[in-house]
């Protein structure tokens, strides 16, 4: 009786002193009982003490996935920990759940922010196959680009994809912008498991990059990274705290022309790039807008954006608007043009963002997926010049280059990122 009534102070104790999850996000791995944002011994304890009724199951306290909880699942937390696990079961970024056979030594992608990704958790040597789109970045992916390829992210070759047999295939979850990825599941599984992270969205890049880091034992990897860019993030969200609504600027976000119309595309609330601005200290204009063809991408009337007077204007040229730049050229002529032709919209010269030469191009390779932290910089840069005139976005960039891309490349001599180019604004 005294052994059993120690025992259970002790679990009390346990029990106690195990916090509250206080991260921005919950780390979508079965095992993780306490649902923080890590697999720890934490979690060994909390799934013990479920088992001892004295804490509620959790939604991802099913280590094994098999609807018990018990000692097993104890013992595949514990090798989860140890990185000695044979499987793994994770939420993917359609929400459904999926179990993985480890280790993952083959693995094909279907988008270039997946192969991004991977190459960044330092497993660029497991990427056995590609799309198209990433074969043709021969100098971002010098020796990824030179893999075989199956064809068309939004259409692949399935054939293709079924002779290499992959352990793994990383896609997209489906959606309005990646139609082709939809009921991959249905025509490669079991034979290639489908594995759905999509590394695109700032809410949830960091999730995604951890759970990459768990697939393929590169935990280590991939906390460096989330350090790397929570050091920035953190950074600008500390300066714009204190800025007064007041004192932000009023921006305007321009994906370029309606087909057959002057009305312009631009971002709202639910993309990345509204949330950039507002994480940057800018209020955008059009966050409010109705949708248009596509969710979250409205179309602006010309009239219209003159009379909210913006004080920025930023052209994204990427997306719908594909406009050159990148890593696989020097030639800014592209987006000069771009930048020209927003200069010279019909009234645009009496806006206060054009007679105060605040007109900006950010071209896509550094506003999304791993390097949206760059983006971030140079939003924080053009806005609150005086708040962050110690912040050098393309330093920043250069940074990301040579601790997690691998590659000999000097931003501030090759590619073109933004016009103006730094020593030009």
């Amino acid at each position: 009786m005294k052994i059993n009534t120690i025992l259970v102070g002790i679990t009390m104790i346990l029990l106690l002193a195990l916090p509250a999850a206080a991260s921005d996000y919950t780390l979508g791995i079965f095992g993780n009982a306490n649902e923080d944002d890590t697999i720890n011994m934490q979690d060994v304890t909390y799934t013990e003490l479920i088992i001892l009724e004295y804490r509620d199951q959790t939604e991802l306290s099913d280590a094994k996935y098999d609807d018990k909880i018990n000692m097993q699942d104890v013992t595949q937390i514990e090798l989860v920990i140890l990185g000695r696990e044979k499987e793994l079961t994770i939420l993917d970024s359609e929400g459904e759940t999926k179990t993985i056979s480890l280790p993952v030594n083959e693995i094909l992608t279907l988008n270039s922010d997946c192969t991004e990704a991977i190459r960044a958790t330092g497993a660029k040597d497991r990427i056995v196959g590609i799309e198209s789109a990433t074969a043709m970045h021969t100098t971002f992916f010098p020796e990824i680009s030179a893999l075989p390829s199956v064809g068309r992210g939004s259409g692949p070759d399935l054939e293709k994809i079924l002779e290499m047999d992959p352990d793994i295939l990383m896609a997209y979850a489906p959606g309005i912008y990646n139609p082709g990825h939809t009921g991959l599941e249905d025509k490669l599984e079991p034979v290639v498991t489908v594995v759905r992270l999509n590394f695109y969205k700032p809410e949830t890049v960091v999730e995604d990059v951890i759970k990459l880091g768990y697939l393929l034992g590169e935990v280590e990897n991939a906390r460096n990274y989330i350090e790397w860019r929570d050091e920035y993030v953190d950074e600008v969200e500390d300066v714009v705290s204190g800025i007064s609504e007041d004192d932000k600027p009023m921006v305007f976000i321009d994906y370029g022309s309606q087909r057959g119309s002057s009305n312009r595309m631009t971002a709202a609330k639910g993309t990345g790039l509204h949330q950039m601005c507002v994480q940057a200290g800018g209020i955008n204009i059009a966050a409010d807008l109705p949708p248009g063809l596509a969710p979250g991408y409205p179309y602006a009337e010309l009239e219209w954006i003159l009379d909210q007077e913006p004080t920025v204007v930023i052209g994204q040229a990427s997306g719908y608007n594909s406009r050159g730049g990148g890593y696989e050229t020097d030639d800014d002529s592209d987006l000069k043009a771009y930048y020209d032709e927003i200069i010279g919209l019909l009234g645009f010269g009496e806006i206060p963002a054009v007679k105060n030469n605040r007109i900006y191009i950010m071209q896509g390779e550094v506003s999304g997926g791993l390097a949206d932290v760059i983006g971030l910089a140079y939003y924080a840069e053009w806005f609150h010049p005086d708040l962050f005139e110690n912040m050098d976005a393309e330093a920043i960039h250069q940074e990301y280059i040579d601790e997690f891309c691998g590659i000999d490349f000097d931003v501030a001599e090759h590619g073109v990122f933004v016009y103006p180019r730094p020593e030009e604004s």
